[in-house]
């Protein structure tokens, strides 16, 4: 008899971050590690969500246990922030507080999926994705993108993918780890597709606040009325307010969805930390200014960024519109000899580069795009320059 379960055991490590446990690793030992790996923002959670955290630390009904689903006043002001930032009108009734957002993701999928039930996931993905699907018992099915479409599903290729099995579809845009943002026009269709069809649509939208140039965030609910009851809606305060540490998300579902969720979450976690739900209360009550700040350096380390992969021999980037990574493609570098090595994948030169250059990133096997490896852009921007910097040097300097 097996130790641990077959279940268990069939998951797959989180690569993002396991490249950035290696990175702090190195960098507790002294190297100069410079880390393109986590979807984590370089900036400080802001002062009036701290200070909001602080207080309710002084409050001891923050000291008991509260309702799994979120305190109420939480969920009132997520039920609100949904309807100013996106369009979307729903009750706080709706609202799970999760503990961050890959617990929405884990709660999405085990309340709708049943055995055997496949979900349609385009890729690239986040590697958490086809996880939580399996944990559910599901199958995912991998719907493949490229660059040449923006990294963008069609309908065609969805229906192409659809069996008498399919019970959902995974829509995330803006993308992780792309950074495509899909124009309203395909989010309509897609929603119709799906609504036609009767299937459940779960949709990420934890990077709405971060698109760039001429991209739009629009959300498929607001844009087919005819989905809402089909729908569920994964998000969280992580990446908008630089609150990744403090692990609040939410789903927003269905009456029925999200009671059984609901009910799923009291036998798993029960309620989220009082004082991190407090500090996101304080989070999306507020203005989006410090969101605003945040963006406006993300978009300029985003094109500098873009721009300094495209002056590498052998490397194509597309640019992304939205979150903040870039996806390129090294697949003209493979096969090049550096020092004693000579990576035939992006998984083995993603090691290269940390043990030669210090540089950690993720290989884009990890997210269903061999060939490319997912940068982060949310970073110093001494740190971005340094850090293509040293990949540039190692690449220039390999021999075929």
């Amino acid at each position: 008899m097996e130790r641990i379960s077959r279940l268990v055991a069939a998951i797959a490590e989180s690569a993002t971050l396991a490249v950035d446990a290696r990175a702090k690793a190195l960098k507790a030992a002294g190297e100069h590690v410079i880390g393109f790996g986590a979807g984590e923002p370089d900036f400080p959670t802001p002062d009036h969500i701290v200070e909001a955290a602080a207080a309710a630390c002084r409050k001891p009904q923050y000291h008991k246990y509260t309702a799994t689903s979120g305190l109420p006043e939480l969920r009132e002001a997520i039920a609100a922030k949904t309807k100013r930032d996106s369009g979307y009108d729903i009750s706080a009734a709706q609202v799970l507080v999760t503990n961050g957002g890959k617990h929405a993701v884990y709660n999405a999928f085990v309340t709708i999926v049943d055995r055997g039930d496949e979900v349609l996931v385009p890729a690239p993905y986040w590697t958490t994705y086809p996880e939580a699907i399996a944990l559910a018992g599901g199958v995912p099915v991998v719907v493949p993108t490229d660059a040449a479409s923006g990294f963008r599903a069609s309908v065609a290729q969805l229906e192409s993918a659809v069996t008498e099995r399919t019970k959902a579809l995974l829509f995330v845009s803006p993308s992780n780890p792309t950074g495509a943002v899909y124009p309203r026009e395909q989010i309509e269709e897609i929603g119709r597709w799906a609504a036609e069809r009767g299937l459940f649509v779960v949709t990420d939208e934890i990077y709405e606040h971060l698109v760039y140039g001429d991209a739009e965030f629009n959300s498929m609910p607001v844009l087919v009325p005819d989905l809402a009851e089909h729908c569920i809606v994964l998000n969280g305060v992580a990446k908008t307010y630089a609150m990744t540490g403090w692990r609040v998300g939410w789903m927003i579902g269905p009456p029925d969805v999200t009671t059984a969720a609901i009910n799923l979450q009291s036998h798993v976690t029960s309620n989220v930390n009082n004082i991190a739900q407090a500090a996101a209360l304080a989070a999306v009550s507020g203005d989006l200014e410090a969101v605003s700040l945040m963006r406006a350096a993300y978009d300029r380390r985003r094109r500098r960024m873009v721009s300094l992969l495209r002056e590498i021999d052998g490397v194509e980037c597309a640019e992304p519109e939205g979150a903040f990574y870039t996806f390129p493609s090294f697949e003209g570098v493979l096969g090049r000899r550096m020092g004693a090595e000579r990576p035939a994948t992006t998984v083995e030169l993603a090691a290269v580069l940390l043990d030669q250059v210090k540089v950690a990133v993720v290989p884009g096997e990890a997210f269903g795009g061999p060939g490319h490896f997912r940068l982060s852009y949310a970073l110093s921007d001494a740190d971005l320059e340094e850090g293509l910097s040293r990949i540039t040097r190692l690449v220039e300097s390999s021999a075929p």
